[in-house]
């Protein structure tokens, strides 16, 4: 029995690789998409808490790489400049899904990230993709040149359902975030296999963690939430947010943490606003001169009285009337809650991590095609490459983008 022969062949379905295979597919190409899990697309499914945030209309198309970490950021430019929030949002709306604006351009479905993976399922089934999963990848060999013609400078995936060749082998594996709902390293294995440089890899978009004993007094604030302004470096390097953070048992977590993450080397301390648009100094000031009240219960007029309680508890100079407060203790409390600086141990690493920074390292790859130089055929695209977006539909835009250059780009039989 013959090897079965396709134009292309793609290894993970995820949003990369299921966007990808459609469009290719549309193009007339003969596709395989091949997934080890038993459903496609379990990222898609859990994100945005069930509705996934499935783009970002704030997305800069004359600078897109403002919102993206990597090596070369200026890579994604090219594909994100020729796929478009628009142009995703557009798909969206030909297939009737309801969606919505929740802040800062962040869209959602309405109803469900299924409404997303089946509007991707029937743009794969439109293209005549054909599908084998739950199916496990055991290796991949190059052919450079062969008698039988046909295998010259192709591909032979041998797999759980056996061997099948192709002129064009597509890695969109994602990255190790999330391990229990079926990450891997294969893709950057392939990539190791043939050559390609790797930017080393870390968890982004991720909560950040302390030491137990140093956390210990502000671990009571489990569960709260608040508006905050957070950075980290200094100078030309210092990059901020403003988002929300939420005080977890083991540190910080919420969106302005998880950006933040991507930015965060080990050792470095990140410094937190809480109480951002506020001039505290004056605030307090003007508190003594007209209250009696506990510090406490004035400072938290400004910020959540929880975190307030908290902080007053620190020092025995703030556990007092305000009235009674010296104002050098007044300027270290404001100074405190603006400018709190604190070192994170490290993260809740790839089990909580949204995304993987790093990956195949993108001066290996064309940013028109996503094709290796050095390896002809070979293509990577989505979260595998050392591409990273900000929270907020950033990587699922990637996702789509980079998936539809390679469309673009692989040639027809």
């Amino acid at each position: 029995m013959s090897t079965p022969f396709f134009d292309a062949v793609i290894i993970g379905a995820g949003a990369a690789g299921l966007f990808c295979a459609a469009q290719a597919g549309q193009r007339g190409l003969k596709v395989l998409l091949i997934d080890h899990a038993e459903k496609v697309a379990e990222k898609i499914r859990i994100s945005g808490g069930g509705r996934c945030n499935f783009t970002n209309r704030e997305l800069d198309m004359r600078a897109p790489q403002r919102h993206f970490v990597g090596q070369n950021p200026q890579f994604c430019r090219s594909a994100l400049s020729r796929y478009t929030p628009q142009d995703f949002i557009a798909l969206v709306q030909r297939h009737g899904i309801a969606f919505h604006e929740k802040h800062k351009g962040q869209l959602f479905a309405d109803r469900s990230a299924e409404d997303i993976i089946a509007m991707l399922l029937a743009e794969c089934a439109d293209g005549g993709v054909e599908r084998w999963q739950p199916c496990g990848v055991k290796n991949v060999v190059f052919y450079a040149s062969s008698a039988a013609g046909e295998s010259a400078g192709s591909y032979q995936i041998n797999t759980d359902f056996g061997p099948v060749q192709a002129r064009s082998l597509v890695i969109a594996t994602g990255g190790l975030s999330i391990p229990k709902i079926g990450a891997s390293d294969l893709g950057y294995r392939i990539a190791r296999q043939f050559g390609l440089p790797l930017v080393a890899q870390r968890p982004g978009l991720v909560p950040l963690t302390f030491d137990g004993a140093d956390w210990a007094p502000y671990a009571q604030l489990a569960g709260l939430a608040l508006p905050v302004e957070i950075s980290v470096g200094a100078k030309k390097e210092r990059m901020a947010f403003h988002e929300d953070l939420l005080f977890t048992h083991r540190g910080l977590s919420g969106p302005a943490v998880l950006q933040i993450s991507s930015y965060w080397q080990p050792g470095q301390p990140i410094a937190i606003d809480l109480a951002p648009g506020v001039d505290l100094v004056d605030a307090l000031q003007q508190a003594k001169a007209r209250s009696k009240k506990r510090i406490a219960n004035e400072l938290a007029t400004l910020v959540p009285s929880r975190l307030a309680e908290a902080w007053a508890s620190t020092d025995a100079d703030w556990q007092r009337p305000i009235n009674e407060a010296a104002d050098k203790a007044l300027a270290r409390l404001a100074e405190r809650l603006a400018r709190w600086q604190l070192t994170p141990t490290g993260t809740e690493g790839y089990k909580k991590a949204e995304v993987t920074l790093g990956g195949v390292d993108t001066r290996a790859l064309s940013q028109q095609s996503m094709e290796c130089k050095s390896q002809p055929g070979l293509y990577f695209i989505g979260e595998v490459v050392d591409v990273t977006g900000w929270l907020g539909g950033y990587n699922f835009q990637w996702a789509w983008a980079s998936g539809h250059a390679c469309a673009q780009a692989l040639p027809l039989g």
